[in-house]
Order: structure tokens, then sequence, then C-alpha cells
């Protein structure tokens, strides 16, 4: 039976940010409209949280049960080495999903924004396609682009939308460069798997393009937060303090251009996670700042 602890790392922690930032952005971009709501805030986050760990334990279980785990360069594999019962972990999974729907189905009777039910549901049903079903399409290449458009525009404007009740262009770039870092986070996973994903049949995008333009993939993502911030910039420059974050993300960079991998691409994951908050948190406080001065 699993301990605590594992069951903690199997909800991998390194990519919790990838489901704060968003929400960070999101209200930033509705304080630049003078619309923020706290508890509406906390409420996204909680979804947004709930939602990741959700997909976490079910990748876990997919993953699992179909023998693509059974050797692993990354953290914990609750399933696939053989430290809690298949069923438990999708009924951890399915507890983290039903939980994220609860709250979202409070935050959107708060906010009336009723079209983020049917948004919402899509967003579960998408999670648990990522490795689950007869053809799960993260063993297609696409799970990428499920994180830019659900870790990346529909969490950061629905967060928007759901405080302000509407959109703005500075909520759309925001939502471009929080979704590319938070996709840049699933590319160095997949980087440090090339060799288990290959073995297993798993064609993740890593697996297709190859080692070599992998990571040229990445550092094109981690790179389009920079356009992205400067597209802020032109409604609220004070959003440019987030530049004081660039030192984390080319930590990141330096990592994978020196051709780093197995473990040695695990630190990638936080120090990726952790520039994406960074950046979402600074331009909160720039967008703060900027309000602060009128």
């Amino acid at each position: 039976m699993a301990t605590l602890s594992q069951w903690v790392s199997g909800a991998r922690p390194r990519t919790l940010p990838a489901a704060v930032a968003p929400v960070v952005l999101g209200t930033a971009a509705a304080l630049r409209v003078e619309a923020a709501d706290a508890l509406r805030a906390v409420l996204a986050l909680l979804v947004a949280l709930a939602l990741q760990v959700g997909v976490n334990y079910a990748n876990d279980y997919s993953d699992g049960i179909r023998g693509t785990d059974e050797v692993r360069a990354g953290p914990v594999r609750l399933v696939g080495q053989r430290l809690a019962e298949p069923r438990a972990v999708r009924l951890a999974a399915f507890l983290a999903f039903g939980a994220a729907g609860a709250l979202g189905l409070v935050l959107v009777v708060l906010s009336q924004a009723w079209v983020m039910l049917p948004l919402g549901a899509l967003a579960v049903l998408a999670a648990w396609r990522y490795t689950g079903g007869d053809n799960p399409y993260g063993y297609r290449g696409l799970g990428e682009a499920y994180v830019f458009v659900f870790f990346g525009l529909l969490a950061t404007l629905g967060t928007e939308y759901t405080q302000a009740g509407a959109l703005s262009w500075f909520g759309v770039a925001g939502a471009v460069g929080v979704g590319s870092v938070a996709s840049a986070i699933l590319v160095a996973n997949n980087l440090r798997d090339i060799p288990t994903d290959t073995e297993h049949g798993k064609h993740t995008l890593a697996v297709r393009l190859g080692d070599a333009r992998t990571r040229d993939l990445y550092t094109g993502l981690m790179a389009v937060s920079l356009p992205a911030l400067a597209v802020m910039a032109v409604w609220q420059p004070w959003a440019l303090v987030a530049l004081l974050a660039l030192p984390l993300g080319l930590r990141g960079v330096r990592v994978v251009r020196a051709g780093t991998t197995g473990p040695g691409l695990i630190p990638v994951l936080a120090s990726t996670g952790l520039y994406e908050v960074a950046w979402a948190v600074l331009v909160l406080a720039g967008v703060a700042v900027g309000a602060a001065l009128g």
C-alpha cells in the first residue's frame, strides 16, 4: 500500500504551477479593469489545482495499466510501480475531477458565467482522454495542445471572465504566454521519457519529433512568454516587471540546450514551473502597481 508521501509524489507537485499561473494571470487581467474578486480567484485556483491533480492521477492509472510506466526516470508512478491498486488511483482521479466540478459549479453560480459549465465539462473529459480510453490523444502527440488550450487559454480567460464578465486582449496575450510555458513543462517531461515511451509505443510529440527538435520546441515555447509580455505592456507597461523572472526561465533552457538526458532533466520541470508562476505573479504585481499609480 502506498504511503502518504508516495500519494503526494504521485500527484506530481512539480506540475502544479501549470494550474496556479493561469489563475494569477487571469486575475491580473481582471484587476487591470478594476474587476478582480478575491473569492472567485480562490475558487478558480482550487478548480485548476483539482483538475491538475486529477489529470496526474488519471495519467498514472492509464499509463500504469498499459505497462507504460514500469520503468521511468521521473517521479513515483503509483500503478506502474505497483505501489497502489489501479482502482484506488482511478478513484483518486475521479474524486479530484469531482472536486473540480463542484467548486467550478459554485464559481459559475457566483459569477453567472454559465458558458463555463460546458467548457469545464469538456476540460474534465479531455483530462481523462489524455491517456485514458481506447485511443488516448496523449499517445498521438497531442498532449501539448491539450495543455495549451486548457491550462493556458481556458484557465486564464475563464478566470478573467468569471471576475470581469468580459475578455480582453491583455488576457489573451497572457493566456498565450502562460499556455506556452505550461506546454514547455510537458515537453521537458516527455523529452526525458523518449526512450521508454518509444519502447512502449507511446507516440508523444517528443517521440515524433526526436531529441534535437524537441529541445528546439522547448526553447521556442519558453521564448513565447517574451513577445506575450510585450503585447501586455501595450495596455499596462508595468507588466514588464515580469522580465525579472527571466533568469528562472534561462535556467531550464540552459539544461535542455546542454543535451542533458534522463534524471538530469527532472529539475527542468521545477525550474520551468517556477518561471511560469513567477512570470504570472510579477505581471499581477505590475498591474497592481499600475493601478495604484493611476
